[in-house]
């Protein structure tokens, strides 16, 4: 059997894994890059935050990602009925970027590993893990390519940005149940054939049918929108033998904003589900190994945060381990894993708001504050650890507190 000795094994290429990539080459770290899939490959996953925007360059991935002209995202619109709600990422508490994009990401993760490979990095595609063994912060990782060929991998550090593969959790028996209640998204990819000029066409819309049922409206730049709900798993059939796409144009009918735009269009694909997304882990890092992405945790796709909490993991985790290959100490526990969870904590109490009501009687409030808005709006970019903003640093209670100071106006 072939081996070969690296620094760090990274297993994933998505965003996750190609952050790390890039910030590891800036720092001259031995690593290597493999992916069981061949890119392009489809997965979910389709709407940016801003912040991301900052890990994209610093990994060196911005500017060759400029060139694709992926829908441009400047915010997002809720609907609920009658209401409408607009955040504008120009207009939000906390400096950072003002835009992302909102993308395919089949086209955006080969864009990403299309400018890694440019810069000389190797990635190593249809390669699946087969095992990992750790001798204290040593591993052993055996790995097999498209034809059966096996390598084994000695490396110092493991990151695990293997998504919704979830190697290390499973190897490791990390997996942990969510706090979140369990949903499911069901989804498809339509040809746009009625997308309206103007500003109409690309607004990243989120339409509220019920207080726990929302349907998602992505464009992109290439004439292709992606359309989702999200809803409690028991309004899903529980037999996977249904009629898919009539269940779909049934809850495209639902959105009586939407309805007339994509009732008769094409499907690309038959719409997928996901059933009970949510993902948690009992720790995001141990003795050798970092958990990035959605290998450590997934909340809910309503505030799009996927992605970044993807780009935040794998850049931090980059950074902290070239500092320690290069013999400076790292405390793991404070530097990464309370880093990390406190965003996820963040995103968490903002869904949890969400899902109560608290968070959509503040979006569709008429008598706005607008100070509190941007703020709200620097969460929804993404900076959620920026504590000078106490919708972050108190956002346990910050919402709630708007919520029924609302509520308590409408029946005085």
């Amino acid at each position: 059997m072939k081996k070969e000795t690296v620094d760090v094994l990274i297993i994933g290429a998505g965003p996750s894994g190609a952050v790390s990539a890039g910030i590891l080459a800036k720092n001259g770290i031995n690593f290597k890059i493999v992916d069981k899939e061949r890119f392009p490959r489809f997965v979910i996953g389709e709407s940016l935050l801003p912040r991301s925007m900052e890990h994209f360059e610093e990994a060196g991935l911005l500017d060759d990602l400029m060139k694709y002209g992926f829908e441009k995202k400047i915010g997002a619109r809720f609907l609920r009925g009658e209401d409408v709600c607009w955040f504008k990422f120009n207009d939000k508490f906390t400096d950072g970027w003002d835009w992302t994009w909102q993308i395919p990401r089949a086209e955006f993760d080969k864009a990403i590993t299309d400018s890694l490979e440019s810069k000389g990095i190797k990635i190593d595609f249809e390669t699946k893990v087969e095992s990992i063994t750790f001798n204290g912060s040593e591993s052993l990782s055996v790995i097999s390519d498209a034809q059966g060929n096996k390598t084994e991998v000695h490396a110092k550090f493991i990151i695990d940005a293997s998504g919704y593969g979830r190697v290390l959790p499973e190897i490791e028996n990390l997996e942990a149940p969510s706090v979140l209640a369990p949903k499911t998204s069901m989804f498809v990819h339509v040809k746009d054939s009625n997308k309206p000029e103007g500003i109409e066409g690309p607004t990243i819309t989120f339409d509220v049918l019920e207080l726990e049922h929302w349907f998602w409206m992505i464009p992109f730049s290439n004439g292709i929108t992606s359309l989702g709900l999200v809803a409690p798993s028991d309004y899903f059939p529980k037999n996977d033998s249904y009629d898919k796409e009539s269940f779909f144009r049934d809850i495209i009918r639902r959105s009586s904003y939407y309805k007339d735009r994509f009732e008769d269009v094409e499907f690309v694909f038959e719409p997928k589900q996901i059933i009970g997304y949510s993902k948690s882990v009992k720790k995001l890092y141990g003795n050798g190994y970092v958990l990035t992405g959605n290998s450590s945790e997934f909340l809910d796709p309503v505030f799009s945060s996927g992605v970044c909490f993807a780009t935040e993991s794998g850049s931090l985790a980059a950074k902290l381990i070239s500092k320690q290959l290069k013999g400076d100490v790292v405390d793991w526990e404070k530097e990464y894993s309370e880093h990390i969870a406190w965003g996820v904590d963040v995103f968490r109490s903002y869904i949890q708001d969400w899902y109560s009501g608290d968070l959509q009687e503040f979006f569709f409030h008429k008598e706005e504050n607008p100070e509190v808005r941007r703020k709200v709006c620097s969460v929804l970019a993404g900076y959620v650890w920026d504590k000078n903003n106490p919708f972050v640093s108190k956002h346990n209670r910050a919402v709630k507190a708007i919520a029924n100071m609302i509520r308590e106006g409408k029946n005085s």
